[in-house]
Parts: C-alpha cells; sequence; structure tokens
C-alpha cells in the first residue's frame, strides 16, 4: 500500500531548512548531526540521512573522528556506501588543506601556530601511533612532509639513520618530528625522549638542526624545544 501524503516523510522539506540555515547565516547554530546528516543527503539523495548522521557520530564519537576514520571502518557501520564515504574524506581533505594552505609558502617557524592547528587536525584523531618528519629548506621552509613510521615509538629507534638519510638525499637544513600519541596524552616518554636525542645528534653531526619534536595527543601537544629537551 503507498504511503497516504500523512505519513510520507518530509525530506525535502527538512533538507530545505537545513540548506536554509547553511546559507542563511545561522550555520554556527547547527548541531554536528546536522552538518553530517546534510552532507550525506548530497551523497545519498532518496534516503533519511539524520539517523545515519547520528548512528555514525555515536560510532567514532565527534564530527573530527568521524571524518578523519579511515574508509574500512566508515564502510562497516550500515548504510555507509563509498560515496558517502567519499563525501567524508572530501571533508577530511578540503579541511587539512586550507590549513596547510595558511603556511605552505611561508617560514614554518614564523607559522607555528598554523602548523599546530593543521598537525592536531591531522593526527589528533588517529587511533594508531604515526611518526611523521618535516624536511625544512635553509629559510625553514617545508620541502617534503613524509611518514617515517607506523606502530609504536618503541620500534622506531631503526629509522634513526633513515630519516638522516633522507635529509641529505633532499638537501635539507632542519627537520621537525612529528608523532601521535593515540592515547591523547602528549606527555613524552623515556623512550621518545632517548629517540629524539640520536636523531638531533646524528643530524648536527651533517650539520642538520633538529628545531623540534612534536606529540600530538588528541587537541593537545607538547614541544620538546618548549619543555626544553632539546
Amino acid at each position: 500500500m503507498a504511503d497516504t501524503p500523512a505519513t510520507v516523510p518530509d525530506h525535502a522539506g527538512h533538507r530545505s531548512r537545513l540548506r536554509a540555515r547553511l546559507i542563511g547565516g545561522d550555520a554556527e547554530g547547527m548541531a554536528d548531526y546536522e552538518l553530517v546528516e546534510y552532507l550525506l543527503a548530497l551523497a545519498i539523495p532518496r534516503r533519511d540521512t539524520k539517523p545515519l548522521a547520528k548512528a555514525l557520530l555515536g560510532e567514532f564519537g565527534s564530527l573530527a573522528q568521524l571524518v578523519s576514520a579511515d574508509p574500512e571502518s566508515l564502510r562497516r557501520v550500515p548504510g555507509m556506501g563509498d560515496t558517502a564515504v567519499a563525501a567524508l574524506k572530501i571533508v577530511q581533505l578540503t579541511s587539512l588543506r586550507l590549513l596547510k594552505g595558511e603556511f605552505r609558502d611561508k617560514p614554518l617557524l614564523s607559522s607555528w601556530d598554523s602548523l599546530l592547528d593543521w598537525l592536531r587536525a591531522d593526527m589528533g584523531p588517529l587511533d594508531v601511533e604515526r611518526v611523521r618528519v618535516l624536511y625544512l629548506n635553509s629559510r625553514n621552509m617545508l620541502i617534503r612532509d613524509e611518514l617515517a613510521s607506523e606502530g609504536s615509538i618503541d620500534q622506531s629507534a631503526i629509522y634513526v639513520r633513515e630519516i638522516v638519510k633522507r635529509a641529505l638525499e633532499l638537501g635539507a637544513a632542519a627537520m621537525i618530528i612529528v608523532h601521535n600519541h593515540p592515547s591523547g596524552s602528549p606527555e613524552p616518554s623515556r623512550q621518545d625522549i632517548a629517540i629524539t636525542r640520536d636523531i638531533a645528534d646524528a643530524a648536527g653531526r651533517l650539520g642538520i638542526q633538529l628545531h623540534d619534536h612534536i606529540i600530538i595527543g588528541g587537541s593537545d601537544f607538547r614541544s620538546f624545544r618548549s619543555l626544553g629537551l632539546l
């Protein structure tokens, strides 16, 4: 039996109201689930996406963790196909590129707050530990951002030689080491400190400066330079 007009969900009307809020100056008052709901509606136009939006936020905990989740984890949520997954990943990639644009063509040491905003957005929500190296030229501008290892930093000591070798290959004058703590605490461990000193010593012998080691823990961070550890 066909639905009567009284029982047909008013998806179009609801989405129109969300759209009006987005472009009419009331977007700041929108809840996270409403933003996700409208985004998913663009990818899944014939479906009521509010339940799916709420389910996704319930599963991943926050908007930042949702858009940062890996595609396989997103696909495991019932109702999430490739188009919906791609819509969320577009949000993540666009946000990161906007943040990176704040310092892309500037010396990193004079764009420190923008750099930290980008790193926290990129690495804060991760549930796996990653170590990356920002290689800089003599003007402290970014040459290359590379993943050095994935997993526990306890395994990273074997990468000290490779990190310094890569700096020489790129003609880097300086480096910034960055890694995240999925636990959420950015406090450096003794192993973090030991590895950092090994990298600083090895690089320094070749005239390459280690400017800092930044640990990201959720939305917080620690700087080895600020802590007096470098």
